[in-house]
Protein backbone atom coordinates (compact mmCIF):
# COMPACT_ATOMS: atom_id res chain seq x y z
CA UNK A 1 0.00 0.00 0.00
CA UNK A 2 2.72 2.43 0.95
CA UNK A 3 4.65 1.58 -2.18
CA UNK A 4 1.62 2.27 -4.30
CA UNK A 5 1.10 5.69 -2.71
CA UNK A 6 4.69 6.64 -3.31
CA UNK A 7 4.42 5.60 -6.95
CA UNK A 8 1.34 7.71 -7.39
CA UNK A 9 3.05 10.69 -5.79
CA UNK A 10 6.11 10.34 -8.01
CA UNK A 11 3.90 10.07 -11.07
CA UNK A 12 2.02 13.19 -10.04
CA UNK A 13 5.26 15.11 -9.63
CA UNK A 14 6.42 13.96 -13.04
CA UNK A 15 3.17 15.09 -14.59
CA UNK A 16 3.33 18.45 -12.83
CA UNK A 17 6.94 18.93 -13.93
CA UNK A 18 6.07 18.08 -17.49
CA UNK A 19 3.08 20.45 -17.41
CA UNK A 20 5.21 23.27 -15.96
CA UNK A 21 7.83 22.86 -18.70
CA UNK A 22 5.15 22.84 -21.33
CA UNK A 23 3.61 26.01 -19.92
CA UNK A 24 6.97 27.82 -19.93
CA UNK A 25 7.60 26.76 -23.52
CA UNK A 26 4.18 28.02 -24.50
CA UNK A 27 4.77 31.34 -22.80
CA UNK A 28 8.13 31.67 -24.54
CA UNK A 29 6.63 30.86 -27.92
CA UNK A 30 3.95 33.49 -27.40
CA UNK A 31 6.05 36.30 -25.91
CA UNK A 32 9.15 36.07 -28.16
CA UNK A 33 7.37 37.15 -31.41
CA UNK A 34 5.67 39.95 -29.51
CA UNK A 35 9.02 41.23 -28.25
CA UNK A 36 10.46 41.01 -31.75
CA UNK A 37 7.53 42.93 -33.15
CA UNK A 38 7.88 45.56 -30.44
CA UNK A 39 11.60 45.92 -31.22
CA UNK A 40 10.90 46.22 -34.94
CA UNK A 41 8.20 48.82 -34.26
CA UNK A 42 10.61 50.85 -32.15
CA UNK A 43 13.25 50.69 -34.87
CA UNK A 44 10.73 51.80 -37.50
CA UNK A 45 9.56 54.61 -35.25
CA UNK A 46 13.15 55.75 -34.73
CA UNK A 47 13.83 55.55 -38.47
CA UNK A 48 10.71 57.55 -39.22
CA UNK A 49 11.77 60.14 -36.68
CA UNK A 50 15.18 60.42 -38.32
CA UNK A 51 13.59 60.80 -41.75
CA UNK A 52 11.22 63.48 -40.47
CA UNK A 53 14.11 65.40 -38.90
CA UNK A 54 16.15 65.05 -42.08
CA UNK A 55 13.28 66.32 -44.25
CA UNK A 56 12.68 69.21 -41.86
CA UNK A 57 16.38 70.11 -41.87
CA UNK A 58 16.49 70.10 -45.67
CA UNK A 59 13.32 72.16 -45.80
CA UNK A 60 14.78 74.73 -43.43
CA UNK A 61 17.98 74.87 -45.48
CA UNK A 62 15.91 75.37 -48.62
CA UNK A 63 13.93 78.17 -47.00
CA UNK A 64 17.12 79.88 -45.87
CA UNK A 65 18.68 79.55 -49.31
CA UNK A 66 15.55 80.93 -50.96
CA UNK A 67 15.53 83.84 -48.49
CA UNK A 68 19.21 84.54 -49.18
CA UNK A 69 18.57 84.57 -52.92
CA UNK A 70 15.58 86.86 -52.43
CA UNK A 71 17.64 89.23 -50.27
CA UNK A 72 20.44 89.25 -52.87
CA UNK A 73 17.95 89.99 -55.64
CA UNK A 74 16.46 92.84 -53.61
CA UNK A 75 19.92 94.29 -52.93
CA UNK A 76 20.85 94.04 -56.61
CA UNK A 77 17.65 95.81 -57.56
CA UNK A 78 18.36 98.57 -55.04
CA UNK A 79 21.93 98.94 -56.33
CA UNK A 80 20.68 99.11 -59.91
CA UNK A 81 18.15 101.78 -58.94
CA UNK A 82 20.84 103.79 -57.14
CA UNK A 83 23.22 103.49 -60.10
CA UNK A 84 20.51 104.68 -62.46
CA UNK A 85 19.78 107.61 -60.14
CA UNK A 86 23.49 108.50 -59.90
CA UNK A 87 23.83 108.35 -63.68
CA UNK A 88 20.83 110.64 -64.14
CA UNK A 89 22.19 113.08 -61.57
CA UNK A 90 25.60 113.12 -63.24
CA UNK A 91 24.00 113.70 -66.64
CA UNK A 92 21.89 116.57 -65.32
CA UNK A 93 24.92 118.03 -63.56
CA UNK A 94 26.95 117.87 -66.77
CA UNK A 95 24.20 119.73 -68.64
CA UNK A 96 24.05 122.30 -65.86
CA UNK A 97 27.81 122.81 -66.05
CA UNK A 98 27.67 123.32 -69.80
CA UNK A 99 24.84 125.84 -69.44
CA UNK A 100 26.68 127.67 -66.68
CA UNK A 101 29.88 127.87 -68.70
CA UNK A 102 27.97 129.20 -71.71
CA UNK A 103 26.37 131.90 -69.58
CA UNK A 104 29.77 132.89 -68.21
CA UNK A 105 31.26 133.21 -71.67
CA UNK A 106 28.33 135.35 -72.80
CA UNK A 107 28.63 137.53 -69.69
CA UNK A 108 32.33 138.06 -70.32
CA UNK A 109 31.94 139.45 -73.82
CA UNK A 110 32.66 142.95 -72.53
CA UNK A 111 35.80 141.87 -70.68
CA UNK A 112 39.32 141.30 -71.91
CA UNK A 113 42.15 139.25 -70.46
CA UNK A 114 45.16 141.20 -69.23
CA UNK A 115 47.07 138.51 -67.32
CA UNK A 116 46.92 134.86 -66.40
CA UNK A 117 48.72 132.22 -64.38
CA UNK A 118 48.50 128.42 -64.15
CA UNK A 119 49.45 126.30 -61.16
CA UNK A 120 49.55 122.50 -61.27
CA UNK A 121 48.80 119.87 -58.63
CA UNK A 122 49.97 116.41 -57.72
CA UNK A 123 47.87 113.35 -58.49
CA UNK A 124 44.60 113.50 -56.53
CA UNK A 125 45.85 116.58 -54.63
CA UNK A 126 44.24 119.95 -54.00
CA UNK A 127 46.95 121.55 -51.84
CA UNK A 128 49.12 124.46 -53.02
CA UNK A 129 52.87 123.97 -52.94
CA UNK A 130 55.39 126.72 -52.15
CA UNK A 131 56.09 127.06 -55.85
CA UNK A 132 52.35 127.46 -56.54
CA UNK A 133 52.12 130.19 -53.90
CA UNK A 134 55.13 132.01 -55.36
CA UNK A 135 53.52 132.01 -58.81
CA UNK A 136 50.26 133.33 -57.37
CA UNK A 137 52.14 136.04 -55.47
CA UNK A 138 53.80 137.25 -58.68
CA UNK A 139 50.45 137.15 -60.43
CA UNK A 140 48.70 139.08 -57.65
CA UNK A 141 51.16 142.00 -58.02
CA UNK A 142 49.42 142.83 -61.29
CA UNK A 143 46.12 143.37 -59.47
CA UNK A 144 47.43 146.57 -57.89
CA UNK A 145 47.04 148.45 -61.15
CA UNK A 146 43.55 147.11 -61.87
CA UNK A 147 40.45 148.91 -60.71
CA UNK A 148 37.76 147.15 -62.72
CA UNK A 149 38.40 143.43 -62.89
CA UNK A 150 37.19 139.96 -62.10
CA UNK A 151 39.20 136.78 -61.64
CA UNK A 152 38.09 133.70 -63.53
CA UNK A 153 39.42 130.63 -61.72
CA UNK A 154 39.13 127.36 -63.64
CA UNK A 155 40.04 124.05 -62.04
CA UNK A 156 40.81 120.95 -64.08
CA UNK A 157 41.94 117.33 -63.73
CA UNK A 158 43.44 114.62 -65.87
CA UNK A 159 41.28 111.82 -67.29
CA UNK A 160 41.91 109.36 -64.45
CA UNK A 161 38.88 108.42 -62.33
CA UNK A 162 35.09 108.94 -62.45
CA UNK A 163 33.70 112.16 -63.93
CA UNK A 164 31.83 113.23 -60.77
CA UNK A 165 34.90 112.73 -58.58
CA UNK A 166 36.97 114.84 -60.99
CA UNK A 167 34.37 117.62 -60.95
CA UNK A 168 34.63 117.74 -57.16
CA UNK A 169 38.43 117.55 -57.24
CA UNK A 170 38.72 120.37 -59.80
CA UNK A 171 36.41 122.49 -57.64
CA UNK A 172 38.56 121.86 -54.55
CA UNK A 173 41.65 122.93 -56.48
CA UNK A 174 39.95 126.15 -57.61
CA UNK A 175 38.79 126.77 -54.04
CA UNK A 176 42.37 126.40 -52.76
CA UNK A 177 43.58 129.12 -55.13
CA UNK A 178 40.69 131.46 -54.31
CA UNK A 179 41.16 131.05 -50.57
CA UNK A 180 44.87 131.84 -50.89
CA UNK A 181 44.38 134.98 -53.00
CA UNK A 182 41.36 136.21 -51.05
CA UNK A 183 42.96 135.82 -47.62
CA UNK A 184 46.42 137.15 -48.51
CA UNK A 185 45.41 140.02 -50.80
CA UNK A 186 41.97 140.88 -49.37
CA UNK A 187 40.19 140.31 -52.68
CA UNK A 188 36.41 140.41 -52.15
CA UNK A 189 34.32 137.38 -53.05
CA UNK A 190 32.41 139.12 -55.87
CA UNK A 191 35.66 139.42 -57.81
CA UNK A 192 35.91 135.66 -58.28
CA UNK A 193 34.15 133.34 -60.64
CA UNK A 194 34.95 129.67 -60.01
CA UNK A 195 34.50 126.88 -62.51
CA UNK A 196 35.37 123.24 -61.84
CA UNK A 197 35.44 121.53 -65.23
CA UNK A 198 36.94 118.22 -64.15
CA UNK A 199 38.44 116.38 -67.12
CA UNK A 200 36.07 117.97 -69.67
CA UNK A 201 38.60 120.39 -71.18
CA UNK A 202 42.14 119.11 -71.47
CA UNK A 203 45.10 121.36 -72.27
CA UNK A 204 47.38 118.44 -73.13
CA UNK A 205 46.94 114.78 -74.17
CA UNK A 206 46.14 112.48 -71.25
CA UNK A 207 48.04 109.54 -72.73
CA UNK A 208 51.38 110.80 -71.39
CA UNK A 209 52.58 111.54 -67.88
CA UNK A 210 53.54 115.08 -68.82
CA UNK A 211 50.15 115.71 -70.41
CA UNK A 212 48.25 114.46 -67.37
CA UNK A 213 50.38 116.67 -65.12
CA UNK A 214 49.50 119.75 -67.20
CA UNK A 215 45.80 118.91 -66.99
CA UNK A 216 45.91 118.78 -63.16
CA UNK A 217 45.83 122.56 -62.99
CA UNK A 218 44.05 125.75 -61.99
CA UNK A 219 44.06 128.62 -64.45
CA UNK A 220 43.53 132.15 -63.16
CA UNK A 221 42.77 135.03 -65.51
CA UNK A 222 42.47 138.74 -64.80
CA UNK A 223 39.59 140.06 -66.89
CA UNK A 224 38.86 143.79 -67.14
CA UNK A 225 35.95 145.72 -68.57
CA UNK A 226 36.81 147.15 -71.99
CA UNK A 227 34.98 150.41 -71.18
CA UNK A 228 37.38 151.15 -68.31
CA UNK A 229 36.91 153.67 -65.53
CA UNK A 230 33.63 152.16 -64.34
CA UNK A 231 33.45 149.59 -61.57
CA UNK A 232 32.52 146.35 -63.32
CA UNK A 233 30.02 143.97 -61.87
CA UNK A 234 31.03 140.33 -61.90
CA UNK A 235 28.73 138.13 -63.98
CA UNK A 236 28.19 135.81 -61.04
CA UNK A 237 29.24 135.59 -57.37
CA UNK A 238 32.02 133.34 -56.21
CA UNK A 239 31.21 129.69 -55.92
CA UNK A 240 28.11 129.65 -58.13
CA UNK A 241 29.96 127.90 -60.95
CA UNK A 242 31.55 124.50 -60.74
Amino acid sequence: MTKNLMAVAVAALVVMGSTGCATKKWVRTQTTPLADQTSQLEEKTAANGRQIRDVDSRAQAGVQQAQSLADAATQNAQNATKSAGDAETAANDAVHRADSLDSVVQGLDSYKQVADVTVTFGFDKAVLTKDDMAQLDNFAEQLRSQKSFILEVTGGTDSTGPAQYNYDLSQRRADAVVQYLASKYSIPAHRFYLIGIGKDKEVAPNDTREGRQKNRRVEVQILTNMGGGQQAAAPAPAGTGR
